[in-house]
């Protein structure tokens, strides 16, 4: 099993920044891929941004440019700077590892974006 934990969500300002971060722990050998989703009230969970064990990352439309995503493999963890902020980036956010075949998710952590 991996254990994912999230922090880094809050509150704040239209046109500010957060940084969330999500630190793995566990059977965490051979993880791969690790990244983000989110998941706003009446929506369905949608793709954020991903990072390969190689670096290589992947933006959902909406984010580029605002978002960069980055991971440290010496402390298992994976980085979400979210600049730019909107209304609409409101959402809980979920943190993910693959490892082998198998995806394993974090609790989630709120970002709000309100003035």
């Amino acid at each position: 099993q991996v254990q994912l934990v999230e922090s880094g969500g809050g509150l704040v300002q239209p046109g500010g920044s957060l940084r969330l971060s999500c630190s793995a722990s566990g059977s965490i050998f051979s993880i791969s891929a690790m990244g983000w989703y989110r998941q706003a009230p009446g929506k369905q969970r949608e793709l954020v941004a991903t990072i390969t064990s190689g670096g290589g990352t992947n933006y959902a439309d909406t984010v580029k440019g605002r978002f960069t995503i980055s991971r440290d493999n010496a402390k298992n963890t994976v980085y979400l700077q979210m600049s730019s902020l909107k209304a609409e980036d409101t959402a809980v956010y979920y943190c993910y590892v693959d490892r082998s075949t198998r995806r394993f998710w974090g609790q989630g952590t709120q970002v709000t974006i309100s003035s």
